[in-house]
């Protein structure tokens, strides 16, 4: 809200959209009739008297701008003014007084509380970090409004007033109160598009190819209870359904219209929507140019309706007594417990064929289509408490806005699994960049962070999002990756055991007692190391009994049963997969079971068991291996704690962006910082770098070569000047000189080689061995800022061994980070090597997703290398480069 012509629309707790938008001098009359149909009593409360000369002088401050240390922010619904927040600095302070005010007839709906996040967020952006306000006693909705926003707040009571203090600084706190408030109001307003009382299929034809005709077929078929109405003004009658010619001419207004009309009529439609009262659309019409999907969107808006689509196959809701299906899929989904969500119709129908294969069944689907209103965000939200969804999927090719659905999906995915198919994973995603660590930060790495993070559990392809779905839906989670695995096969066993060391798992040597037991309950032949093979010749009695030791006793986390038809059985009658699935395992051992059955053409099926519960049976070991990797990470992931990012000392934000703005109002266009400037931005995080000292002609490089050369007098010179990105490259350093001769003669070699291109040298005393390693930012246009570490130095690209994190780092992200490169075990004290400071590594990375958090005009950071030894850690060579930029808060509740 830091641009004056800049508005948002965002949601009230009843689900009910308003306009947020900066107020100017033309809101005068309206601020005075705001006032003006306030009660007597809530003017007193307001003004601290029932006095309407208090609000002529309040509606003259509103339209007395722009002016300095002065903010006032308005909520419109239906053209009219129906709240208004304001702050006015304090001179010579960083505090400002506030004054909130809202319409009679909306109170209890939240938008006070709305006004103030966005003047919060507004005030930030000015240098605010406190807002004082004075409240009668009695006046306790509004102090409750105070202490419910989330951020610390002091009381001090005077006489018949109090005087409040309320701290701007963002913590997890208020971030979380806005979240929940968030989740209300979202979940609220989608109710009538989930769940809605009335429905209209707007363009439902005559002809048998209809979109329209098959979206109503579906929805009567499926059973919906509520009014049913068609919208063709050329027929009387489709499917059964009367028709009527217009939205305005239906007997009363639906909750929820599907619009499958020409792109050309899609603006008109939607504004009969909005006129006649309807709060949800979906609008299955593909190919809106830019000027229909403007007017679409100012509509939705301009009257509080939510939007799936346009482009999209429709929305599905099974759930009692609901019974939607508003798709134009050919079968109906399956009542179930997955919600779902795609952007691709095609990936959509996939996934409901293979749910309802699976016998798991759907809670509720929407496909978004372009998504210009209704996301995943969204779905995650109303899955998180509708009561019935256990499972979501989704299949996003895009995000909006990843910080926030990162924060939701974090919190979602501790209650229920959370999966999707990584969609743009390509190298044609990969961005031009300049230095190491923007060339590392590839569109796959920056998904998976967002991924790992949140506990989200990213496959590659459908059958893996599917295979994975059914060991979750049917198992109790692994506690750990090991693996025990039974097959009456050898060559099947060494299959599986390869597939799930590839996959990350391990097949641990059973221990000698367990070994006997097993070999007790299989036939003569049997080996039980661990693959067990238990012979073509193994019954199912003893199979079963094999498995339920293993699966009872504590040396595995998992069970997986490899089994091939054999003749014995087929003479015998006696099928190991029945004998498997006639009785559920004991309920004192909840450990995973998963079955491979190697002639099976299903690629996964779900079989039911005597107890009621199923066992999921693949058809090949490396899809049963990859979903059992895929669900102890989610073990792993639920057992860590959640994180908190760490408060930092020695962090000057002020200054450092202070010195962004001075350098990028030098440099509009953006660029590199000088070695002095970066030393200095480092300096405001307290980010340890090695000794220099910056030198512009031969003398002044000696002179700092012998204050810096320490004992020995070993130091490195290394030339710059403005866009050098990659100096070894360039050969413009010089290592290891130990004496004065050496230092001249490597400083006039630069200056031959380089010329008046070279502005100087930077000399450095030679650093001790230690392992290199890389560290760094760089800010991407929709994730934000991602941290990178891994491996350095000169082959830090070819060995590509980096993770990385989006930020801000918790604890426990910057733990992961550090944990997951190739590398890491060098950190640790690999084969006697001492390990290095761990926690001055984890110090670096974390003040360097604050400077990246602090300072959206920092493009890029790039440590490389940065030495760490026992004694420490050090960045020896530092690049930063700025550009003009400026983000919104992506927690900021706001529609898009």
């Amino acid at each position: 809200m830091t641009d004056t012509a800049a508005q948002v629309h965002a949601l009230l707790t009843d689900g009910t959209t308003v306009r947020i938008r900066q107020a100017g001098p033309d809101d005068r009359d309206e601020v005075l009739r705001l006032y003006g149909e306030m009660s007597p009593e809530n003017l007193r409360l307001r003004f601290f008297a029932a006095s309407r000369r208090s609000a002529e002088r309040a509606a003259a401050r509103v339209a007395d701008q722009p002016r300095h240390g002065y903010r006032a922010l308005v909520a419109e619904s239906d053209d009219r003014i129906v709240g208004l927040a304001e702050y006015e600095a304090t001179p010579g302070t960083t505090t400002a007084e506030i004054a909130l005010a809202v319409a009679e007839g909306h109170h209890h709906q939240g938008l006070g509380t709305l006004l103030l996040e966005h003047l919060v967020d507004a005030a930030r952006e000015a240098g605010i970090t406190a807002f004082t306000a004075d409240a009668l006693s009695e006046n306790q909705e509004v102090l409750q409004v105070f202490t419910d926003l989330g951020l610390p707040i002091r009381r001090r009571f005077e006489g018949p007033e109090f005087s409040c203090t309320i701290e701007l600084a963002q913590d997890e706190k208020y971030l979380a109160a806005c979240d929940e408030r968030g989740r209300t109001a979202d979940t609220a307003s989608l109710r009538p598009l989930l769940r809605p009382r009335s429905v209209a299929v707007v363009g439902a034809g005559t002809k048998p190819g209809s979109v329209g005709r098959a979206v109503l077929r579906n929805i009567r078929h499926a059973g919906f209870a509520g009014p049913l109405y068609a919208v063709n003004p050329h027929a009387r009658a489709v499917e059964d359904t009367s028709c009527f010619p217009s939205v305005t001419a239906l007997p009363q207004p639906p909750e929820l219209a599907v619009v499958a009309v020409p792109a050309r009529a899609v603006p008109e439609v939607a504004e009969e929507c909005g006129t006649t009262g309807v709060r949800a659309l979906v609008v299955l019409t593909s190919r809106l140019d830019a000027g229909q999907t403007a007017a679409l969107l100012a509509t939705v808006r301009r009257y509080g309706m939510r939007l799936v689509g346009p482009n999209c196959l429709g929305m599905a809701n099974t759930e009692e007594p609901v019974r939607l299906d508003a798709t134009f899929a050919a079968h109906r989904p399956l009542p179930g417990t997955a919600g779902v969500a795609v952007q691709s119709g095609g990936v959509g129908i996939a996934l409901l064929g293979g749910l309802s294969r699976l016998g798991i069944g759907v809670s509720s689907f929407v496909s978004l289509g372009d998504k210009y209103d209704v996301s995943g965000n969204d779905l995650l939200q109303w899955w998180e408490g509708d009561g019935t969804t256990d499972l979501a999927l989704l299949h996003l090719e895009s995000f909006g806005n990843p910080r926030a659905f990162s924060r939701t999906a974090r919190r979602v995915a501790r209650r229920i699994p959370v999966l999707t198919v990584d969609a743009g994973r390509s190298e044609a995603g990969r961005r031009a960049a300049a230095s190491h660590t923007a060339a590392a930060a590839t569109p796959t790495m920056t998904r998976q962070a967002l991924f790992t993070q949140a506990g989200v559990i990213a496959t590659r392809t459908i059958g893996e999002l599917l295979d994975t779905a059914a060991l979750l839906h049917s198992q109790p989670l692994p506690g750990g990756t090991r693996v025990a695995v039974v097959s009456n096969a050898g060559g099947a066993a060494v299959l599986a055991a390869d597939a799930c060391t590839e996959a990350g798992l391990s097949v641990p040597e059973l221990p000698a007692d367990l070994v006997d037991e097993l070999l007790e309950l299989l036939p003569d032949g049997a080996g039980a190391a661990n693959p067990v093979d238990a012979t073509a010749t193994v019954d199912g009695a003893s199979l079963r009994a094999c498995v339920d030791r293993l699966a009872g006793h504590g040396c595995v986390d998992a069970v997986l049963v490899v089994l091939v038809p054999t003749a014995i059985a087929a003479a015998t009658g006696d099928d190991p997969v029945r004998a498997l699935t006639d009785t559920a395992a004991p309920d004192t051992c909840p450990r995973t079971v998963a079955l491979v059955l190697l002639d099976q053409a299903e690629s996964v099926r779900l079989l039911s068991t005597g107890a009621g519960g199923n066992l999921p049976a693949y058809a090949d070991p490396q899809d049963a291996a990859r979903s059992l990797a895929q669900v102890a990470a989610r073990s792993r992931w639920l057992a860590r704690a959640p994180g908190t990012v760490p408060e930092l000392p020695e962090v000057n934000t002020t200054a450092a962006r202070a010195l962004a703005a001075g350098y990028l109002e030098a440099n509009p266009e953006g660029g590199w910082l000088d070695p002095r400037s970066t030393a200095e931005l480092l300096g405001h995080y307290a980010i340890p770098q090695l000794p220099w000292a910056w030198a512009e002609d031969e003398e002044a490089a000696v002179d700092a070569a012998e204050r810096l050369g320490g004992t020995d007098g070993r130091v490195v010179v290394k030339a710059y000047w403005p866009g050098l990105l990659h100096k070894t490259e360039q050969g413009a350093v010089h290592l290891d000189l130990q004496n004065t001769s050496q230092v001249r003669a490597a400083y006039r070699d630069l200056v031959t080689r380089f010329g008046e291109l070279m502005t100087g040298v930077v000399v450095q005393p030679l650093a001790d061995r230690g392992t290199e390693l890389v560290a760094g930012v760089v800010q991407d246009e929709v994730f934000g800022p991602l941290v990178l570490f891994g491996l350095g130095g000169t082959a830090t690209e070819v060995l590509a061994d980096h993770a990385a994190r989006l930020a801000p780092l918790t604890d426990e992200d910057v733990r992961d980070l550090i944990t997951s490169p190739r590398c890491a075990p060098l950190l640790f004290g690999y084969r006697g090597g001492g390990p290095v400071d761990i926690e001055g590594l984890e110090r670096l990375l974390l003040r360097l997703s604050r400077m990246a958090c602090d300072l959206p005009q920092l493009a890029e950071a790039d440590l490389n290398p940065v030495l760490a030894r026992p004694g420490g850690v050090t960045a020896l060579d530092v690049r930063v480069r700025l550009l003009p930029r400026h983000t919104h808060d992506p927690y900021l509740r706001r529609l898009r």
